[in-house]
């Protein structure tokens, strides 16, 4: 018999972890070499699991099912299955739960289980269990931060990006005409200007004066 006694710290609310751990596509995506299958009417549903132990793969097939309870974040799971060859039986149960962590936005994840095995493998696989599990906790460890650090935060809508600010007015003088004809027209608008009792530009009075006195500046 393999017993599993865990207890892992994840850097996240309890309410976001458990959200994870209780999804079983997110927990499978979290551990290597385990493929979910599909489900069945009575709420089970079928999986794969290949492990290594030492030099010998064993990929074992399982139907497996989940009871949650949402409002205490504890679950328990049941499997039982075999090797592809059929030469080695397994029976697991195992209850889960998450709670608040000791700093605040934490969380504690605690399981507990037990795997028992029947077969010509069942000793081999018992004999480095240990160091199997330890791997495996590991590995779903790191899997399950990634997972819950990253939706941690509801996306909201961004910051409106504040105005640009309106600059003063400033009044800027014309620029002088340049080109005789730019001048002419520069100097019959500034007599128009005149006649109708509003000030020309300094340019424009500038050039009217060299025409009133022959063209001479």
């Amino acid at each position: 018999m393999i017993s599993i006694n865990e207890k892992i710290v994840v850097t996240s609310p309890p309410e976001r972890v458990w959200e994870v751990i209780s999804d079983p596509s997110t927990v499978v995506s979290c551990i290597g070499g385990a493929e979910l299958g599909p489900s069945h009417d009575d709420g089970s549903f079928d999986g794969t699991l290949a492990i290594r132990f030492g030099g010998l793969r064993v990929k074992f097939a399982a139907r497996v099912a989940l009871d949650l309870d949402e409002s205490a974040h504890e679950g328990r799971l049941t499997a039982r299955g075999a090797d592809g060859q059929g030469a080695t039986r397994f029976n697991a149960g195992a209850t889960f739960r998450v709670v608040e962590g000791d700093a605040p936005g934490t969380s504690w994840v605690f399981c507990d289980g037990e795997i028992k095995l029947n077969g010509k493998l069942a000793k081999l696989i018992e004999s480095g269990a240990g160091a199997v599990v330890s791997r495996m906790t590991k590995e779903f460890t790191d899997q399950l931060v990634l997972r819950c650090a990253a939706t941690d935060s509801v996306p909201g809508s961004a910051p409106e990006a504040a105005p640009a600010p309106v600059p003063e007015a400033v009044t800027v003088a014309p620029p002088r005409p340049t080109g005789l004809f730019a001048r002419l027209r520069a100097w019959w608008a500034g007599r128009r200007a005149r006649r109708s009792g509003q000030a020309a530009p300094p340019s424009e009075d500038r050039f009217g004066e060299a025409l009133d006195h022959g063209g001479r500046r």
